[in-house]
């Protein structure tokens, strides 16, 4: 009796149990067929936050994830540029460059060229020797300084070896110099000149034509007048070189006659010294009258 109770507990136990894994089978098949496949979630990489591009994505796939689960296959366009309105692929480089730590005191645009910065400070600088190129720049810098304004004064730094080189070749004429000296001579404003460095020969006349009281010299600066020298004659007839000494002569005794007048010595006293090249510190300059002040720096050093 005992077993025959058994068998049919057994058989109960083992329908039972085939009916519950039935039961979950058709629950877990109906729910999978119930549940969208746009819920899926979608794994979320590592996002720049300087970059829209990917920023935009990870928006786009954290709220509507359908968006990129049903995608055209025939579509026109590149993927996922239609997100945007207006697509833009990455950052541009003022943004990449202001996310820059070491970059971020960059200027935004490239200066402009020194010599327009220091006409900006009404500075003209003569810091080569005097070719035709330099007395173009000078003279345009200093015609438009003066129809800038009339009244401010014009500073001109020198350090020149005027017409020639350091050792004597001479590289421009002798016209450079005076075409300065002239275009100084008809301007409207104070000219206040100061010497860097060095003022040889022309570029002296154009330190000492400066205004009274307005000439100043670096105290290591070193100035020299010398007689202008004859260009190389080459394979010139006879009556040309002798043509062209003759107005090398002209051009010494002007430049004679305009130190003269802006040192405030003797003709003949320039003319003597310079018989050969006459160098001066600042304490000698002052005392031959090329400059007033010793020192850019007003001190009464000297």
């Amino acid at each position: 009796m005992a077993n025959c109770l058994q068998v049919p507990m057994a058989s109960c136990s083992i329908s039972s149990s085939s009916t519950s894994v039935n039961s979950t089978r058709r629950s877990f098949r109906t729910n999978l067929s119930m549940k969208p496949r746009n819920s899926a979630q979608i794994p979320m990489p590592p996002v720049n936050p300087k970059d829209p591009f990917l920023k935009k994505l990870a928006s786009v796939a954290a709220n509507s994830p359908e968006t990129f689960l049903n995608r055209p296959l025939d579509s026109d366009s590149p993927p996922y540029l239609d997100l945007f309105d207006s697509p833009q692929l990455m950052a541009t480089p003022a943004q990449v460059e202001r996310s820059v730590s070491y970059n971020e005191h960059r200027p935004r645009r490239p200066p402009p060229d020194l010599p327009s910065l220091l006409l900006h400070g009404r500075i003209v600088y003569i810091g080569m020797p005097l070719v035709p190129a330099v007395t173009e720049l000078v003279i345009a810098e200093l015609m438009y300084l003066q129809w800038m304004d009339a009244k401010e004064p014009i500073y001109i730094y020198i350090n020149s070896t005027g017409t020639t080189r350091d050792d004597g070749e001479t590289v421009g004429m002798e016209t450079e110099g005076f075409a300065i000296y002239d275009a100084m001579m008809q301007l409207k404003n104070e000219i206040h000149t100061v010497a860097v460095g060095a003022a040889i020969g022309h570029a002296c006349l154009l330190l000492s034509s400066g205004t009274k009281g307005k000439r100043f010299m670096m105290p290591h600066a070193k100035a020299m007048i010398q007689q202008p020298r004859v260009p190389s004659s080459g394979l010139m007839p006879a009556s040309d070189v002798a043509i062209r000494a003759k107005e090398v002569i002209i051009n010494r005794d002007t430049l004679v006659r305009l130190l003269a007048k802006h040192t405030e010595n003797s003709e003949e006293a320039v003319a003597n010294v310079m018989r050969r090249p006459f160098y001066m510190d600042a304490t000698r300059a002052k005392d031959f009258g090329v400059v007033d002040k010793a020192s850019f720096f007003m001190t009464d050093a000297f």
